[in-house]
């Protein structure tokens, strides 16, 4: 059975960092896609970054790319989303989820979610 966690979330000022992490369970983390999403109050929820089972190969949504940086520890079998330079709008609860073939930002494409982790910039 697949399993994500997600930790890490919190309050943060505009221009901090902040990494999230995901803990997975019940699935080789090298034959699987990691997907972060974000939803903020009122929106959709929409993809932030993915990294490629196989290769590692990265995406970035245009929003982040630049700022936030995914990362994976297969040893651990964990996802990492740096995050800098924060914004305001990058509040949101941020979930990671899971797909057995490449890559995507499509909420649709993925079937094994964990349970979110908030994060919130503010002064």
């Amino acid at each position: 059975q697949l399993q994500l966690v997600e930790s890490g979330g919190g309050l943060v000022q505009p221009g901090g960092s902040l990494r999230v992490s995901c803990a997975t369970s019940g699935f080789t983390l090298d034959f699987y896609a990691i997907g972060w999403f974000r939803q903020a109050p009122g929106k959709e929820r929409e993809g932030v970054s993915c990294i490629r089972g196989t290769e590692g190969r990265t995406y970035y949504a245009d929003s982040v790319k630049g700022r936030f940086t995914i990362s994976r520890d297969n040893a651990k079998n964990t996802v990492y989303l740096q995050m800098n330079s924060l914004k305001p709008e990058d509040t949101a609860v941020y979930y990671c989820a899971a797909r057995r073939y490449g890559c995507s930002l499509s909420r649709a494409d993925f079937g094994s979610w964990g349970q979110g982790t908030q994060v919130t910039v503010s002064s």
